[in-house]
């Protein structure tokens, strides 16, 4: 399992670097379609199995939103707070969606919003080099219902820490 996951993510990686992505909106009745350019920057790789590691506090989005609200701030200030204190510790900043939309559209919201989360890290002295992001789109979700409160929930990015440099 471990092997297939470095390889989806490697895969990921690979296609990433140094190219761009245009995303259609989810079609409103009242909007016009519209696109939007993502740039994705050069990342740290994950070498590592997440899913057992450490995780910080979470942060929850409103719908089609990658923007930080007033509460999602106070908690990742919370959790830049542990990471200045356990700086040999570096993280992945993993986006994540509700399950309305495509899989390509939601991938890349997921991805704007772990970057949100990794762009407001480094404004609170977070050296971005410690500080991986992924997104996993509507593909890992922690609630399998389909209502508001299950969307909000997964509406999230999860920072995890990886692993201590030596």
């Amino acid at each position: 399992m471990k092997n297939i996951l470095l390889s989806i993510l490697l895969l990921v990686v690979l296609f990433s670097i140094g190219c761009k992505r245009q995303d259609i909106k989810p079609n409103n009745n009242d909007q016009e379609n519209t696109i939007e350019t993502v740039s994705f920057s050069d990342e740290p790789s994950i070498r590592v199995d997440s899913e057992s590691e450490e995780e910080l506090k979470t942060v929850y989005f409103a719908f089609d939103k990658s923007e930080l609200t007033q509460d999602s701030l106070e908690t990742l200030k919370e959790n830049a707070a542990y990471l200045m204190r356990n700086n040999r510790s570096n993280v992945v900043v993993e986006g994540h969606t509700d399950n309305r939309g495509t899989i390509e559209y939601n991938l890349s919201l997921g991805q704007r919003r772990a970057l949100k989360v990794k762009e407001y890290y480094v404004q609170l002295g977070i050296l971005p080099n410690r500080i991986a992001t992924i997104s996993y789109g509507k593909e890992k979700p922690v609630d399998l219902e389909n209502n508001e409160v299950s969307w909000l929930r997964n509406r999230r990015a999860v920072t995890k820490v990886l692993e201590s440099k030596r």
